[in-house]
């Protein structure tokens, strides 16, 4: 909202200095006109362009072309009757605010076309004033013509540096809570093996309780260190979120396999060439995952993992003897949300079978590139 008072254009080109100049001028151009009536005549139209010219900053409306219309025919009776042209300079830094292309093209045509007509008849009435201004009318002529250019495009400019700064901003809000989502996933993923493995070996040891006592002790002590490792597993991933790679990932499933007493087979080589830490780390987040749904809800009896890197994409599958997909419905809840998260950064997919057991097939293309010795292969 304007002050009441601002009939200034907002920041504008020229000083406020040269502005109380152009308001003030036109009363020495009146009162040098020796009728009453048409001095009274002069400071009307002034008191009624800058009226209008106020109201032409507030309008919202159509209203502002007939704010325009009313200051541009005092524009006019101002040349024709006093020769000051000058208030056209107001008219070509507010044309430039009309954010409508089309409104703000006509109001341009009908600007310069009143202009120079108000010069003309100006010319023909006071020829020996307009001659002693000659180049400032000149200058004035110029202003109409560059100005509303310059004031359309630096205000089309501004608007687009704030929709981008906004953006900017929207896009960090995101950034934050997509993190925030990724690092809950990774705790849930963490910490769902890790409880999930001690929970099976606290079973065991308490059916081994009473049977081998030495036994129930090694799985107690597998417990503790289990505990151990998980703990310091979550302080690496809230510390500095570091990249876990698909090797030391198959060591923890074979524990936890085992621990299940479920069989693992693993085919293809864990060791990846050439492949992004991010991927890699994606990929052994969602071995985990899937390896982890196996042991808790599939009832198989043998697990195998096949690992195969090919010139277009990274393939990793889990395959499982259990009960299938369809016959547990507890696997279709956030694990498997969470793969196709974290798939959906690295442009990978996931996708299942369900025949003799479940198989997930999950995939990530290599599109990302390498650079290696300043050369991006």
């Amino acid at each position: 909202m304007h002050s009441w008072y601002q009939i200034f254009p907002k920041n504008p080109w020229l000083s406020l200095y040269a502005w109380v100049i152009f308001c003030i001028l036109p009363f020495f151009f009146i009162f040098r006109s020796s009728s009453f009536i048409d001095v009274l005549l002069g400071v009307m139209s002034l008191l009624i362009f800058f009226i209008a010219y106020r109201l032409s900053f507030n309008s919202r409306t159509g209203f502002i072309y007939l704010w325009i219309a009313i200051e541009m025919m005092v524009n006019i009776a101002m040349t024709f009757l006093f020769g000051y042209v000058y208030l056209a300079i107001f008219l070509a830094f507010f044309i430039g605010n009309i954010r409508n292309k089309i409104g703000f093209f006509i109001i341009y045509g009908f600007l310069i076309g009143t202009t120079t007509l108000a010069v003309v008849l100006g010319m023909i009435e006071h020829s020996t004033l307009y001659l002693s201004q000659l180049p400032f009318i000149v200058l004035t002529i110029l202003g109409v013509i560059l100005l509303p250019f310059n004031t359309y495009n630096r205000n089309k400019r501004e608007k687009l540096e704030g929709q981008l700064e906004d953006a900017n901003k929207r896009i960090s809000q995101l950034v934050v809570i997509e993190e925030r989502e990724r690092i809950a996933r990774d705790l849930h993923d963490t910490l769902g093996q890790k409880l999930s493995l001690i929970g099976l070996k606290s079973d065991l040891a308490g059916k081994l309780l009473y049977r081998d006592a030495d036994a129930a002790l090694n799985e107690i002590n597998d417990i503790r260190q289990t505990a151990r490792t998980a703990l310091k597993e979550v302080r690496e991933l809230v510390s500095d979120m570091r990249g876990t790679k698909l090797e030391d990932e198959l060591l923890r499933i074979q524990q936890i396999l085992k621990a299940a007493e479920i069989d693992f087979v693993l085919y293809g080589n864990a060791k990846l060439n050439n492949t992004p830490l991010l991927v890699e780390n994606v990929l052994s987040m969602c071995l985990k995952e899937a390896v982890t749904n196996v042991v808790k809800h599939s009832q198989a009896t043998r697990c195998s993992v096949l690992i195969k890197q090919k010139p277009e994409e990274v393939l990793v599958q889990v395959q499982d003897d259990g009960i299938g997909f369809e016959g547990n419905k507890k696997q279709q809840g956030n694990g498997l949300a969470g793969m196709r998260e974290r798939l959906e950064f690295v442009n990978g997919s996931v996708d299942i079978q369900t025949m003799d057991g479940t198989t997930l097939n999950i995939r990530v293309p290599n599109v990302i590139l390498y650079e290696t010795k300043g050369e991006v292969r």
